[in-house]
């Protein structure tokens, strides 16, 4: 198995529930419960009756169970039924859905024959599509709902007999999706995001879930403002020239907008003091940088908060017990790295968070997490790399089987941003133009540091005269364990450049 594995944590797992947001700011439709996504009205349900578990009788596998939606408002319908692995404790949600007047309902994307359909219809009937035996002896039998012409169903029903379901039991919403496929997602029609948070509310949403994010005790390398790396002399560079030029405290000479073309880039001070003074961060002026998007569809808000180092330390590899430090190999001058908040914007509630991890990432629902302070979680960043985990702790990237990889250590220490306090919101295009402005530095698309040039096969080969006896590698295989970010030459690009800006978080 390749991929990231958890080593140890030095600290018993800190766990506490966190609390519906009660928003008092006023605002639209966020936070009240109910979400109108066009021609439907959706409520999420978070509370259940199980139905069925199904226990592999071998293997690995882990069981499921199956679970009906209960307390469903009056004119409410459910889509469908609820499952999820036995072993989780239960926090999911489905959502139930009535259809919305059409004088009240947005109709620019109704076509004039579906102005006298309903938004939702009970199916004809149900088509089993599985079945089987748990071990209690009890059946368990999942029903497709046959929607009539023009619907889709949103779910499947499921049941302890081999009964037909009543039509009553789901309802199908009118859909435009491809006829082939048996189970459509819902859409939101309603391009106005009401139930998106407003700027107010944006403020007191990071007030009250802002993390606390914990820095190495022994992190040679600490972040800072963008405005302080500016001050302290860093240059921009212009290909073709030699020399760089000094950039303004709001980054308002560096060229904005385009793309990552290679023409201009980021670093240091050129004199050796200045070079090391800004490469050690400046902890007491960091902020995390905000950046706000509906997600889900406008059913949930991501708050996804960037932290910026002027430098990233050297990699560490562990084999086993044994440890080694590359001399250059994951250096380079700019650090972009960020988490998220995921909050439901039924209620304000958080609901999971995103940490950023190298080349990858793993959402984390909000049971799993460390809290401090009441419903602030908190966020580790990795020595020397700033990557984000949940926990204390060596976690390794890169193989489990052999006990060898780039190795993240991650523990508490007197160096910490209490992002709750300390951030700048730096975007949020859905608020509308005049709401938000941009800082003139997120629009450079460029590299925040220069290009690096260094043998990293003459550092391979020498970590594999050290590497224990019994783990061998050619260099090519030793490379293809690690991050690939760690061989990046190009400087890091910001946080508008990356991939993740647009649309949805995903791993």
């Amino acid at each position: 198995m390749e991929g990231k594995w958890w080593v140890k944590t030095t600290n018993p797992l800190v766990i506490q529930w966190p609390l519906v947001f009660r928003c008092f700011a006023t605002g639209k439709g966020f936070a009240t419960g109910k979400i109108c996504l066009g021609e439907i009205e959706v409520v999420k349900i978070t509370k259940f009756d199980k139905i069925w578990s199904c226990t592999p009788s071998r293997g690995k596998a882990e069981g499921v169970t199956f679970y009906k939606p209960v307390g469903i408002p009056d004119g409410f319908f459910s889509l469908g039924h609820y499952c999820q692995l036995s072993n989780k404790q239960l926090r999911g949600y489905v959502l139930v859905a009535k259809g919305v007047p059409k004088d009240t309902a947005s109709a620019d994307h109704i076509q004039d024959s579906e102005l006298d359909s309903p938004a939702l219809e009970k199916p004809l009937n149900y088509s089993l599509v599985w079945s089987q035996d748990s071990r209690n002896d009890e059946c368990g039998y999942i029903w497709l709902p046959n929607a009539p012409k023009g619907y889709k169903p949103m779910g499947f029903v499921v049941t302890t007999d081999p009964d037909e379901p009543d039509p009553e039991e789901v309802s199908r919403d009118k859909s435009s999706e491809d006829e082939l496929s048996d189970i459509a997602c819902l859409k939101n029609l309603d391009s106005s995001l009401l139930a998106m948070p407003n700027l107010d509310q944006i403020h007191a949403l990071i007030k009250h879930y802002g993390p606390t994010l914990y820095f190495h005790p022994d992190e040679a390398y600490l972040p800072s403002s963008v405005s302080w790396f500016f001050i302290n002399g860093a240059l921009l560079y212009k290909q073709g020239r030699d020399t760089g030029s000094s950039v303004d405290s709001k980054g308002s000479n560096l060229p904005g907008g385009g793309w990552n073309d290679g023409e201009f880039w980021l670093d240091l001070p050129d004199d050796d003091d200045g070079r090391g003074y800004v490469r050690s961060g400046n902890i007491e002026s960091a902020e995390l940088y905000v950046h706000v998007k509906p997600a889900s569809g406008g059913t949930f808000t991501d708050i996804a908060m960037w932290i910026f180092c002027p430098f990233n330390g050297p990699a560490t590899i562990k084999a086993g017990l044994w440890s080694y430090t590359f001399n250059r190999i994951g250096q380079h001058v700019g650090d972009w790295e960020h988490f998220t908040l995921r909050l439901s914007n039924f209620n304000g509630e958080l609901w999971s968070v995103y940490f950023s991890e190298h080349s990858g990432g793993e959402w984390l629902d909000a049971s799993e997490l460390e809290f401090i302070e009441g419903n602030k979680p908190i966020v580790y960043a990795s020595k020397h790399g700033h990557a984000s985990f949940p926990h204390e702790g060596c976690y390794i990237q890169g193989s489990t089987k052999l006990g060898v990889g780039a190795r993240n250590d991650c523990a508490k220490s007197k160096y910490s941003v209490d992002s709750s306090s300390k951030y700048q919101i730096v975007a949020a295009e859905y608020t509308g133009d005049d709401v938000i402005t941009e800082p003139h530095w997120l629009q450079y698309m460029r590299e925040w540091g220069p290009t690096v040039v260094y043998d990293s096969r003459s550092e391979l080969e020498k970590l594999l005269k050290h590497l224990p006896f019994f783990v061998r590698f050619s260099v090519e295989n030793l490379i293809e364990l690690f991050p690939t970010e760690l061989y990046g030459e190009e400087g890091p690009t910001g946080p508008k450049e990356k991939d993740n800006w647009l649309g949805d978080e995903r791993c």
